[in-house]
């Protein structure tokens, strides 16, 4: 079977360097003054819009699966919709949503005009579609195998009473949704999925519908009816209460937006501090997003005005419009990803660009082993975009460090030159002579190449095995004549490797045809080597080349037993688990890689992934975990390198994914 396949195929299925699918984008603002004053003061009334599609569009990297916006209307009337939704799918979704809107702005206002014979500049735009207080933006990933676009958010449960719908977005995974969806299900509802969103939405829906029957009992008795009962209630909603009581049992990592239909809005955040969320606010808006920087750009404002939403912490918007920040849950020893700050997140935020310029400054002492401290015969590059803001931290250590070797030997050169002459006899020919050795010296630099190039515009049709290998191979091409041929190393810096498929690939073999002396292929991030189960789309073992290189040197070695082994305890561990619903906090998978120390692990993973053929010698170089602490300070989160995992779900996961492959059932979750 033949099949159309583009660079992109081989992007998401390999790495180094692939697009490894991560964690969703989100986006809440909540307008704070009259539509009108928007109107006076912007020139009209799609501010919030405007504001909306560049939150969305500066998050895009975020999520190119699907995307979905919702718009909630505070003053609607009776009869009138207060609740706008759109939701598409693939990567041009976030441009077919707001086409939609402005689409259907355009089609009423016409509709509106010629039925009233009102100019279209009036105050009845406040009553067209999408023109609202509340809006909310969603860029999709999927994670755990979930896809279409009944799985775009955001989520929506309707209900004839305003301040009992719920719309619902969000950044998340959970690693206990069957215990959830089994408990959901014990109290008499019946979910339509058992998704996590799904059942997220469903746990908040069925305590708001409760809530809001308390307050309808309390005040009816008070005497309330009519329009003054509804107000009260939406003015009584307890967000901060119900999202306390939903989230008690979660475990996994999220950040949640929501808004009721009375215009109750709301963002919060896991006790861990897994997912990242920022928030905005002055006197005329609130504004939430999953990165500070997007929210700078959007909002022009300072590094300072961006706060970050601390671990179990919920920003709650009223329907009044005042803002507040709760504690919804104690935190429990926050582990903010590290993978937001080394891959994920955009590199224009202040903090993240120089923690990403540390970990390349980090590395260079190994570098600079490898190649013998010879930079006088080493080229250094990056793949891809990506790892730029690394290269440059690398390369600025590495000029320090040779500006370093370049000022003793100039002392050297000028201890020389007075020895070898007294004051009166230094003749303008020894003189020329020192001059030019020490010309000599400053011509010494650090040499930098374009090495490779993606050919994102590669498309052909291509069959299945050989045949996609070969096209493979295309996906990068070189700068040729960029190296001395069998004199010069190769350096290139990528920000992660995962699978190691496309350094295999197409990266080294492009590499070797210009004939360098060495290959070092070098990681910014540690190795890889347990599945995320938080919201990153690394779940299977056998995915990880650090898992497999381990599982390689057990078999050199005569350690065939070690993975038989840790297969019966993970497997006793989760009969347990099914038995007593106790979950054993042993990641036994950790025993796989204990037999052997991080080096002898790259070294085999460097022979994994050099081609047959290649004439020249290929290492590979990891971040170490403590240099990875030591430029991410406040992003503590490194189980996908460490094993440590920060809740009890993400240690039954490990065990679990054991499991699955051991068995041969590496799709199973």
């Amino acid at each position: 079977m033949n099949y159309i396949c583009t660079v992109e195929f081989f992007n998401r299925n390999a790495n180094m360097s692939e697009a490894i699918k991560h964690e969703c984008g989100i986006a809440l603002i909540r307008l704070l003054k009259p539509l009108s004053y928007y109107k006076k003061k912007y020139g009209s009334y799609d501010y919030g819009i405007k504001k909306l599609y560049l939150l969305m569009e500066k998050q895009h990297n975020r999520g190119q699966e699907g995307a979905g916006v919702a718009c909630i209307k505070l003053e609607a009337s009776p009869g009138e919709e207060y609740i706008y939704r759109d939701r598409h799918l693939g990567n041009t979704a976030i441009k077919a949503c707001f086409e939609n809107i402005y689409k259907s702005i355009e089609t009423e206002k016409a509709i509106f005009a010629k039925k009233n014979g009102i100019p279209e500049d009036s105050s009845y735009m406040e009553k067209m579609p999408y023109i609202g207080e509340v809006y909310m933006g969603h860029l999709r990933y999927s994670t755990t195998g979930h896809s279409g676009i009944s799985y775009v958010h955001p989520f929506l449960r309707r209900n004839n009473w305003r301040s009992r719908n719920l719309c619902l977005a969000g950044n998340f995974n959970l690693t206990n949704v069957n215990e959830i969806f089994n408990s959901i299900v014990a109290q008499g509802q019946h979910p339509r999925s058992n998704s996590d969103t799904f059942i997220m939405l469903e746990q908040l829906g069925y305590l708001l519908d409760d809530h809001h029957s308390n307050l309808y009992r309390k005040f009816k008795g008070e005497g309330y009816k009519g329009k003054d009962l509804d107000r009260m209630i939406e003015d009584n909603i307890d967000m901060e209460g119900i999202i306390t009581e939903a989230s008690r049992n979660w475990d996994g990592g999220f950040c949640i937006i929501g808004s009721t239909g009375s215009g109750e809005a709301f963002a919060f955040k896991d006790r861990w501090g897994i997912r990242p969320c920022f928030y905005y606010n002055d006197d005329e808006i609130v504004v939430v997003a999953s990165e500070r920087a997007v929210i700078q750009t959007v909002m022009d404002v300072k590094y300072e005005s961006v706060k970050e939403l601390g671990a179990g912490e919920a920003l709650i918007i009223r329907r009044n419009g005042d803002a507040s920040i709760s504690c919804i849950s104690k935190p429990d020893n926050p582990r903010p990803c590290s993978f937001e700050r080394i891959y994920f997140s955009r590199g224009s935020d202040a903090d993240i660009y120089k923690e990403r310029k540390m970990l390349g400054s980090l590395v260079c002492p190994q570098i600079l082993k490898e190649i013998d401290y010879d930079l006088d015969h080493t080229v250094f590059s990056f793949i891809p975009n990506t790892a730029e803001v690394a290269y440059y931290g690398m390369m600025e250590k590495l000029n320090e460090v040779l500006n370093e070797k370049k000022v003793e030997m100039l002392c050297q050169a000028r201890e020389k030159y007075n020895s070898a002459h007294s004051v009166i006899d230094k003749s303008s020919e020894s003189s020329t002579f020192y001059k030019k050795e020490v010309s000599s010296i400053l011509s010494h630099k650090v040499r930098t190449e374009k090495l490779a190039i993606k050919d994102i515009k590669l498309r052909t049709f291509i069959a299945e095995g050989n045949s996609r290998d070969n096209l493979a191979t295309h996906v990068y091409d070189i700068t040729y004549n960029s190296i001395v041929p069998g004199k010069d190393n190769i350096v290139v810096i990528d920000d992660s490797i995962v699978r190691g498929t496309t350094l295999k690939q197409s990266i080294i073999k492009i590499l070797g045809r210009l004939e360098p002396k060495k290959i070092i292929i070098v990681s910014s991030s540690p190795q890889i080597r347990y599945p995320d189960c938080y919201g990153i789309d690394m779940s299977r073992m056998g995915e990880f080349i650090a898992f497999n290189a381990a599982m390689e040197l057990l078999k050199e070695n005569g350690r065939e037993d070690i993975p038989g082994k840790v297969y019966e305890k993970c497997r006793e561990a989760e009969d347990i688990y099914e038995k007593t619903g106790k979950i054993i906090e042993t990641n036994f998978v950790k025993e796989i890689y204990a037999q052997f120390d991080t080096d002898s692990i790259s070294r085999k993973i460097a022979e994994m992934v050099t081609p047959r053929g290649t004439k020249c010698k290929v290492s590979i170089i990891y971040q170490s975990i403590h240099g990875l602490h030591t430029a991410c300070r406040e992003h503590s989160g490194d189980w996908y390198f460490s094993g440590d995992y920060p809740t009890k779900g993400g240690i039954r996961t490990v065990n679990r994914a054991y499991i699955n492959f051991y068995e041969g059932n590496p799709d199973k979750r």
